[in-house]
Order: structure tokens, then C-alpha cells, then sequence
């Protein structure tokens, strides 16, 4: 019996070749709509499915493969006597190949403007049950949804008349993959036009691989970055790597902590990250004087860090990031000058993201995966609840420098690994204290780091002091100013401290834990 082929796809690369050389090989070809026009002009025999189906495609094209003609032929099991006695008194013939690529709903979406209309009427419907029929017998046909495979399958038939057992075992298992992954597409897209609840009783996540990385924690892991659908303006996966070899996990993920932070200023402002804690922090009013102070700030712990800014690398900065070794360097533009520079630096990484300062949208999600689970959490996209919220619960209240610069603290050690403690003064952070397991102790770090440049210096902490003994320490060292979220059963304490050592400090109302 003459072996067949159903062929029917939107992303029509390499499709002429491959239903060329399946015709060369005695395969009869059906085909519907526009795969069979662009067959027909390349001089291809092509069956209609029309003239298998006994009736014409309908409502606009809606119903064309939806017929027991198709779906009996994909579905019979060929060592099956009651399956094959079955299709033959029906006049059924099987069909041994299924090509299908669906309806571009992907694309569709991400063009500007679309409406839910033109969204809706991409939704395959005929072709992802085409795939799924074959791929559930696929010991009888061979499947093909992606133009990567066709070389695979020409290449064993053309010298072995047939496709092995294992080469369309895997092409089932991806055809599930790829009908999960469109199934997973038009759930997130229909549930943001849902007025309401953000956390369905049943959530499937969808993503496509970006690249493959260096190495994942620890160079024995092996790891890869994966990219959502429709990112988020100014995330990490819209970055254009410029020079410099791949990126590994620790990269990617201490690059997204640092631009995470770097969004909440809008002055020209320059981050170091080192391990996932920012390191050195600058606001000033050029990107040179924002880095020196971010750099003047650590020019220990900078040393093979992460180093990202708001505004665009000019080549003075260039000269003086090159002093010194950084893994990454991430800016919205550099000037020829500027990447001439950094490219003289074989390792460094530059990446270019152009919309870096993009304000994040409404109702994103952080996830983080735990052993049988994930937890999941709309971002922390607040810095405050309301400035005119701000309570000054000691009898002196800050100077606008010194409010200026709590206001910047606070932004650093929102980025901090909880317990976090930063110290800042003019607009330059000092000393950080991350991920310590005791409050004091991210203190007494902060401060030792800051060094004589402490005193007059403002503080700020991601939680409430449960006990004096911080104020008493910050005291110590001439901290004048102290921010924190208040609501501890013990702040009398701490205020009766400020109050005692002439300390102003303010509430915000609002923790910023970051585990």
C-alpha cells in the first residue's frame, strides 16, 4: 500500500524540500490551504484533503482535518486486524506521516495593538489534534512539528526506507511538548484579559530556551536559561550580548538581582553586585561620578563583580571600569569609543539592554522552586506605601540631605539579602550588611565596612529592631539617621535610644525581606 503524508504547516521553512524528496521516495502528499498552493507552484503532486474527507473546508477554514477520513487514518494500529479490517470496509486509507506546524498564536500576541478577536481565530484547533493523534501512535507514524527534524527523518528513509522506532518515539515525546507549551500559551494569554484572581487553581508555566550556559552554581552542573513568552521590558533575556564568552547561572542570576535594584532610580546611577548583594552603589549627575562613587564604595568586593547602569557607558567611565576585573558590564548604549575600551578585556561580558530602566508592569510574578513545589508571589514593585506616610517617631527629625540619602539606603537594602543593613551618605553607599542570620551582626558588618566615612552617615534596615542594642551600635559609630519598617512589640526601645544619642529615625510602615 502506498504510504502517505498529510502535510500542513504555517512556518513553511524547508517544507518544498521535505515534501520534494517524501514525492521522490512513493509518498503521496494531502495538503490543505496555503501549504498546498505553495506545493503545487514548487511542482509537487498534491492530494487535497478535501478529496479524502468527501467534504469542502468550512467557516473560514475553521473545519478542514476534522474528519474520521483523517483521523482513522492516523490513528489505526497497523498490527491491529480489527483496527485495519475496520478502516478497510469504512475506505479508509492509514496515513504513515504527519507534518504540522500550527497557527503563528505566539506571534499573533506579541504584535502591537492586537485585539482578543485576532488572537482567538489563531488558535489552532485541527492541527494540534492531528499531532496528538499521531504522536499517540507513533509506532506507525512519524510525526514532525519542528523544520530541525526533517533532515533526521529524510536521512533514515533515504537509506533505510524507514524511520527507527527511537527517532519517532522522540518526536512524539516533542510533539507533547510542543502542544503543552501552545495549550500554556492561550491560558496565560486568556487569563490576563480576566478581570481578577491572579492564582488559578491550576497553573501551567510556559518557556522557551534562550541559550545554554557556562555552568549552572558550581562548574559540575550543567544549566540553561529559559525565557518567558511575552518578558518584561528591561529584563535580563532582552539583553544583547556585545563580546565576551557565555554567561553562567551565577551570572544571569546576579545580573537580574542588580538590575532589580538599579530600577528603582531614575538619576544617572551605577550598581556593583558581588553574589547576589549589592556591593557598591553611586548616584551623581554624570555615569562617571556614579560609578567612582559605586566603585569608591568597595573597591574590594567590586573586584569580579557585576557592574550596571541607567544610563549610557561614555569612554572616561570605560577607562575606569577597566582598571580593575568585572564579569559583566550591562548599560542601555556605549559609545564606539566606550566599547572599544571594554573589548580590550578578553573575559568581560557586555551586554547591552536598551530599555533598562523600564518600569515593570502590573501583576508580575516572582517564582522560586523548592523540592516538589513552587511558590509563587507578585513582585515586591513598592518601595513605600505613600511618602507622606513616613513617620519621624523621634524628637529629631532629619535634615533633607540626610532624608535624601535614608530614601537611598532604602532603596539598597530593599535589594539586600534579609537580615540587611546599608549605610549610605550623599548618595553613596557605605558599608552593606547582607544575609545575616542576627541583626547586630549586620550592623556591626555594615559598619566596619563603611570605615571612617561613617560618621554623619544615615542607616537603613529591611526589618524592625527587636532590641537597642542596633541603635546603640549605630550611635557608637555617628550614624545620624536611621530608616526601618517599625512594628516591633519593642520599638519604645529603640526610639528611647535615638532620642538618647540624638538620632532622628523614621518608620515606613512597609519590610522589605529578601530570602
Amino acid at each position: 500500500m502506498k504510504r502517505r503524508a498529510i502535510i500542513s504547516v504555517s512556518d513553511k521553512t524547508g517544507i518544498i524540500d521535505l515534501a520534494k524528496r517524501l514525492s521522490d521516495l512513493g509518498i503521496e502528499i494531502i495538503s490543505t490551504g496555503g501549504t498546498a498552493k505553495v506545493l503545487v507552484e514548487a511542482g509537487i503532486p498534491v492530494t487535497g484533503v478535501s478529496s479524502i474527507t468527501g467534504f469542502p473546508e468550512c467557516l473560514d477554514g475553521r473545519v478542514k482535518t476534522l474528519h474520521p477520513a483523517v483521523h482513522a487514518g492516523i490513528l489505526a494500529v497497523r498490527n491491529n486486524a480489527k483496527h485495519m479490517n475496520q478502516i478497510n470496509e469504512l475506505g479508509i486509507q492509514p496515513i504513515d506521516f504527519v507534518v504540522i506546524n500550527l497557527y503563528p498564536f505566539k506571534q499573533t500576541i506579541l504584535k502591537e495593538n492586537v485585539d482578543l478577536q485576532e488572537a482567538i481565530e489563531n488558535i489552532d484547533i485541527g492541527g494540534p489534534t492531528m499531532l496528538r493523534a499521531a504522536a499517540k501512535n507513533y509506532q506507525d507514524v512519524v510525526v514532525l512539528v519542528d523544520p530541525a527534524d526533517y533532515h533526521q527523518v529524510l536521512t533514515e528513509l533515504e537509506t533505510n526506507k524507514q524511520v527507527s522506532i527511537s527517532t519517532k518515539f522522540r518526536l512524539a515525546a516533542k510533539v507533547f511538548e510542543h502542544t503543552a507549551h501552545y495549550d500554556a500559551l492561550i491560558a496565560e494569554y486568556l487569563r490576563k484579559q480576566c478581570d481578577g484572581e491572579i492564582f488559578p487553581d491550576v497553573l501551567t508555566l510556559t518557556y522557551e530556551k534562550a541559550q545554554d550556559l557556562r555552568y549552572g552554581e558550581n562548574p559540575h552542573q550543567k544549566a540553561v536559561f529559559y525565557r518567558e513568552i511575552t518578558p518584561a521590558a528591561g529584563s535580563l533575556v532582552k539583553a544583547q550580548q556585545l563580546h565576551g564568552k557565555e554567561l553562567s547561572f551565577n551570572n544571569i542570576n546576579d545580573t537580574n538581582g542588580a538590575l532589580d535594584l538599579l530600577r528603582e532610580f531614575e538619576e544617572p546611577t551605577v550598581v556593583a553586585v558581588k553574589h547576589a548583594n549589592p556591593c557598591g552603589v553611586g548616584s551623581a549627575s554624570s555615569v562617571y561620578d556614579a560609578y567612582m562613587k559605586a566603585y569608591e564604595a568597595d573597591p574590594v568586593s567590586i573586584f569580579g563583580g557585576i557592574v550596571v547602569a541607567n544610563r549610557g557607558i561614555d569612554a572616561p567611565t570605560a577607562e575606569e571600569i577597566n582598571k580593575i576585573f568585572v564579569e559583566i558590564v550591562v548599560a542601555p548604549s556605549y559609545t564606539k569609543e566606550a566599547l572599544d575600551i571594554l573589548k580590550r578585556k578578553k573575559n568581560i561580558r557586555i551586554l547591552l539592554l536598551e530599555d533598562i530602566a523600564s518600569e515593570l508592569p502590573a501583576r508580575l510574578m516572582d517564582s522560586k522552586k523548592v523540592l516538589g513545589g513552587l511558590l509563587l508571589q507578585e513582585i515586591d514593585n513598592q518601595l513605600l506605601p505613600d511618602m507622606s506616610q513616613l513617620k519621624v517617631v523621634t524628637e529629631k527629625k532629619p535634615a533633607q540631605e540626610e532624608m535624601d540619602d535614608l530614601i537611598f539606603a532604602w532603596k539598597i537594602v530593599k535589594h539586600t539579602k534579609s537580615n540587611g543593613i546599608a549605610i549610605a551618605k550623599n548618595k553613596q553607599s557605605l558599608g552593606i550588611g547582607p544575609g545575616q542570620v542576627n541583626r547586630i551582626w549586620a550592623v556591626e558588618h555594615a559598619i566596619h565596612r563603611s570605615g571612617d566615612k561613617v560618621k554623619g552617615a544615615v542607616l537603613a534596615s529591611d526589618a524592625f529592631f527587636p532590641f537597642s542594642d542596633c541603635v546603640e551600635a549605630a550611635a557608637k559609630a555617628g550614624i545620624s539617621a536611621i530608616i526601618q519598617p517599625g512594628g516591633s512589640i519593642r520599638d519604645q526601645e529603640s526610639i528611647d535610644a535615638c532620642n538618647k544619642y540624638g538620632i532622628s529615625m523614621i518608620f515606613t510602615g512597609m519590610r522589605h525581606f529578601k530570602h
